[in-house]
């Protein structure tokens, strides 16, 4: 068997090309999981897998160009991954930045009341809510001084001390040092 290390590592499509379509689809991905898709419960479901394994094909296809090599899906992936890199290094070090690039923090019980307009924004319905309070160890919401969907879509809950304190305001943003 001959192997034709040309075919293998030689470019098939430009490399210019490859990195403006890889890109394109890069760019549009993030913008639709970042306004459409925040959401995430901290569990995986079957039509999530099913998702990504669709989008997965069809990005593919809009970036490969029926590309043959090694060499090019090396550089179709680094490409990929240099955006990825460079969007999160610039919403480290530039806050502007993390506002575009991240959803903001979304309070879902304040002082024991659900936030039902919230809970509503981001479709996630009061089971899951009661879900993830119990896996905080609350049985009561009167026990929650604060729930909040973090940017990274899970859910965070500070129990309300012994004293019943009250959480008027929502917590500010960490700025970077």
């Amino acid at each position: 068997m001959d192997i034709s290390w040309s075919e293998v590592f030689g470019l098939t499509v430009s490399p210019v090309e490859l990195m403006i379509r890889g890109t394109a689809v890069y760019l549009f991905l993030l913008f639709v999981f970042r306004t459409v898709l925040q959401r995430d419960i901290g569990a995986v479901g079957v039509a999530d897998v099913l998702l990504l394994v669709i989008i997965a094909d069809a990005s593919q296809n809009a970036m490969a160009s029926e590309y043959k090599s090694v060499t090019d899906g090396l550089i179709l992936v680094s490409t990929i991954l240099g955006w990825n890199v460079l969007f999160d290094y610039l919403s480290f070090r530039f806050p502007r930045m993390r506002k575009i690039l991240q959803p903001p923090v979304l309070r879902l019980v304040r002082n024991g009341e659900i936030l039902h307009r919230n809970l509503r924004r981001e479709f996630i319905s009061e089971d899951e809510l009661w879900a993830k309070l119990r896996e905080n160890g609350i049985e009561k919401l009167e026990d929650v001084r604060s729930a909040m969907m973090e940017s990274d879509g899970t859910i965070s809950v500070i129990k309300r001390e012994k004293g019943g304190g009250e959480d008027p305001k929502p917590p500010k943003q960490h700025r970077p040092i």
